[in-house]
């Protein structure tokens, strides 16, 4: 079996990643709170995960498989939501979930096999707040329960931090409950208009925290594989989870795999609101951005590096795939088969992937692989067949249904196609003659119709821009 390293936040060091079962293989993922839409830097980790999902099932089997990503759907932001908007928080939170999915899956991530909402496990985190004063770990005061930090040794080795620098650095809850500073809160009460439950401490909700730690409890087991998110919840909730878990489950060793990928920035600056370069999702899809070309985007950077959106790489990533798409267009002709897809992944690229998600070397990969694709002199040659399967593998697959649009529109004008391909061929022929009046009228009227066109050792390529108007052809006949 293909052996896989991962970067392990635990250890910080790259290891062979070792499954404890090898027939059940299970990961978690922190996933967001929902009470609006999707913002970039939420899409990071999705797209990461996603194609680590990928690599797991395409090594253990789809079926040896399980992918958990919790939706935090009790939350003071959804409850401030909910009081601005007069809107029922229900409401609120099964819209913003229907919000992610769809634009997650825009972006071509699979959705995991597990979605646990945090209210629907409302009993597990009660029994693990109870267990855990049982033992010693957990006391309730004035309707709160807090865990006490200071009964848990480890505490603060996954970020590095000794209990002092975290109080230090930290934006803790001043409360007069509290027996140490850093202790944090499991339960707390509700009133009011807040949502709540009825506890052995009184009504009210759970904290933050518990809730990764209960659904992953009660879906992969006191010990899985591998749990993932962004670098910012390092400290404190992946801290935190941690100290919850291993005293509620002192002989079980949690997370085996702790992997994080580093911040988004846009433009070279931390996005934010009043930088104004603060964007979601939906709006770059709005925007006329493809799904696909964002993933692109966040593909070409490592996962456990800074990744800096700019316009020049969604320009250079719109390139890649026009042409990419101009091949599917001219070389294939017919849909690959999920089990084909499996056999036909490319080792090169699998090999980079295993190596800690290698996805810059993937995308360099991919353009040599284009290449020789487009060499082929075949329809559904073996380079063209490898290149389109390695894509779909990847979760480039038909994402922009514009583009389909588009295609469905080019494939009924029989004749435009072969128009633009004579053209080219013209044009190569008076560059070659060296007329170049003649060249530069075929260029001139090729523009006109917006036909961009580029020059490569192996001739003159053409595409189409994303927004393109195929009524624009007519211009050539």
């Amino acid at each position: 079996m293909t052996q896989i390293k991962l970067h392990n936040t635990k250890t910080r060091k790259k290891e062979v990643f070792t499954p404890l079962d090898p027939a059940n293989v299970r990961m978690y993922v922190c996933g967001p709170t929902v009470y609006d839409r999707a913002h970039l830097g939420n899409a990071r980790p999705v797209v990461v995960f996603d194609v680590l999902y990928r690599l797991l099932r395409h090594v253990y089997g789809e079926g040896a498989v399980t992918y958990a990503r919790n939706f935090t759907d009790v939350d003071d932001k959804i409850n401030a939501r909910a009081a601005e908007s007069g809107r029922k928080i229900g409401d609120i939170t099964d819209e913003t979930i229907g919000w992610f999915l769809e634009d997650m899956g825009a972006l071509g991530a699979l959705e995991p096999d597990a979605m646990p909402r945090a209210t629907e496990f409302i009993p597990q985190m009660v029994a693990m707040i109870e267990d855990l004063i049982n033992k010693g770990h957990a006391y309730a005061a004035e309707g709160h329960v807090l865990f006490a930090v200071e009964s848990y040794s480890e505490y603060g080795a996954l970020s590095g931090r000794t209990i002092d620098d975290m109080i230090a650095g930290a934006r803790v809850e001043v409360a007069p409950y509290k027996r140490n500073p850093m202790d944090f809160v499991l339960w707390k009460p509700s009133s009011g208009d807040q949502p709540g439950w009825e506890s052995p401490w009184g009504y009210g909700r759970p904290g933050w925290h518990i809730e990764c730690s209960a659904m992953a409890d009660e879906l992969l087991g006191a010990s899985f594989d591998i749990h993932g998110g962004g670098n910012d919840l390092m400290f404190p909730h992946h801290e935190n989870e941690i100290a919850q878990s291993r005293c509620a489950h002192p002989d079980a060793g949690f997370a085996q795999v702790w992997m994080h990928n580093e911040m988004l920035q846009v433009e070279g600056k931390k996005m934010s609101k009043s930088l104004g370069n603060f964007f979601t999702v939906r709006d770059l899809l709005d925007q006329g951005v493809p799904g696909e070309v964002i993933r692109f985007v966040f593909l070409s950077t490592h996962y456990r590096k800074p990744m800096d959106w700019t316009a020049e790489k969604v320009r250079i990533a719109t390139g890649h795939l026009n042409r990419w798409s101009q091949l599917e267009y001219r070389a294939l002709s017919r849909s690959l088969e999920d089990k084909e897809i499996e056999q036909l992944v490319d080792a090169e690229v699998f090999n980079a992937l295993a190596n800690d998600l290698n996805t810059p070397l993937v995308m360099s990969r991919l353009s040599e692989l284009a290449q020789e694709a487009h060499m082929s002199s075949d329809k559904d040659s073996d380079a063209v067949l490898r290149f389109f399967a390695t894509l779909k593998f990847l979760g480039f697959d038909d994402l922009d249904p514009q583009r389909l649009e588009r295609r469905k529109t080019l494939e009924q004008s029989e004749e435009a196609v072969p128009l633009v391909n004579k053209m080219i061929a013209a044009l190569d022929q008076a560059r070659a003659a060296k007329d170049y009046d003649t060249a530069d009228a075929i260029r001139a009227k090729l523009a006109a119709a917006d036909i961009h066109i580029s020059t490569t050792k192996s001739g003159t390529e053409w595409e189409y821009p994303y927004r393109f108007d195929p009524s624009k052809l007519d211009s050539l006949k």
